[in-house]
């Protein structure tokens, strides 16, 4: 794990994580394809690298699935090009 994990056992990401997710239960990415999967992670749009207003910043939050986070968003951060394809099977812009 990173070094800034420790900050995910704080209340106030607790609480955050908690009204993200009431906010927005579906996965973000998976409904730009118009999937419809619960949510269980609550994701940095912008990377915070341990700068707490980024981390605490509630519109720097997004709902997403383990699968998206765990694979999308991290070709992403990486720098790598993604290709999301839509419900009718052709890519999306």
């Amino acid at each position: 794990m990173g070094k800034h994990t420790h900050l995910y056992k704080l209340a106030v990401w607790r609480r955050l994580r908690s009204r993200q997710l009431i906010k927005q239960p579906l996965c973000e990415y998976c409904l730009e394809s118009e999937e419809v999967t619960a949510a269980d992670t609550v994701d940095h749009i912008t990377p915070h690298r341990g700068d707490m207003k980024l981390f605490t910043d509630p519109l720097n939050l997004q709902s997403l699935c383990s699968p998206c986070h765990n694979k999308r968003k991290q070709r992403e951060e990486a720098g790598q090009d993604v290709i999301v394809f839509g419900a009718d099977g052709w890519p999306l812009a």
